[in-house]
């Protein structure tokens, strides 16, 4: 996996900042997708596919609280929405871009769906599965493979998960002082 600003192999420096340009795009769409969750009420991780004409093909953004589903993640839902309007559940040449680093079950979703190239922001140090916690695209025993690189917009991807959950565990403990206190919720 290549970390984010640091050369890539093969390639010149014209190709390389052109990548780097088409990846800031790829992760504002998909920062873009983290606000529409979290105006949803949902953990805000959004994801877009895009393909190499960097348009975008599939948006997600996590689903699991309002659909009731623990597939409804950012990725899962883009690959969804990328697959339908594509007709075939197989993207190659395609890239999808996430603001978290992918768990399991996305990254090996992701396999499956044979895309070219996987963009995250932020790490995830509880789930992340391109490093983190684990690395599945590092298994060369799988029969498809994609280039995964990581740090891409971090800070902003990072502040986005920090600040939303900061808000969550204030709402929390004023939520727990209006109960200890006797005073009845409306």
């Amino acid at each position: 996996m290549r970390e984010a600003g640091l050369p890539l192999g093969g390639i010149d420096d014209m190709e390389a900042e052109a990548l780097v340009r088409l990846d800031a795009a790829g992760m504002r769409a998909a920062l873009e997708m983290a606000q529409a969750a979290e105006s949803a009420g949902e953990v805000p991780v959004g994801a877009v596919v895009m393909g190499p004409d960097a348009q975008v093909l599939g948006r997600g953004y996590n689903r699991c609280i309002s659909d009731h589903d623990p597939t409804g993640h950012a990725e899962i839902v883009a690959l969804r929405d990328a697959a339908v309007r594509m007709g075939n559940y197989r993207l190659p040449g395609m890239a999808l871009y996430v603001t978290l680093e992918p768990c399991v079950m996305c990254m090996g979703a992701m396999l499956h769906a044979r895309l070219a190239r996987v963009v995250f922001g932020a790490r995830d140090p509880k789930t992340g599965a391109c490093g983190s916690v684990l690395d599945i695209p590092a298994f060369t025993q799988l029969n498809h493979h994609t280039t995964v690189m990581g740090g891409v917009m971090a800070d902003e991807c990072s502040h986005r998960l920090r600040e939303f959950f900061r808000a969550r565990r204030m709402a929390a403990r004023e939520a727990k002082l209006v109960g200890a206190a006797g005073i009845p919720r409306v």
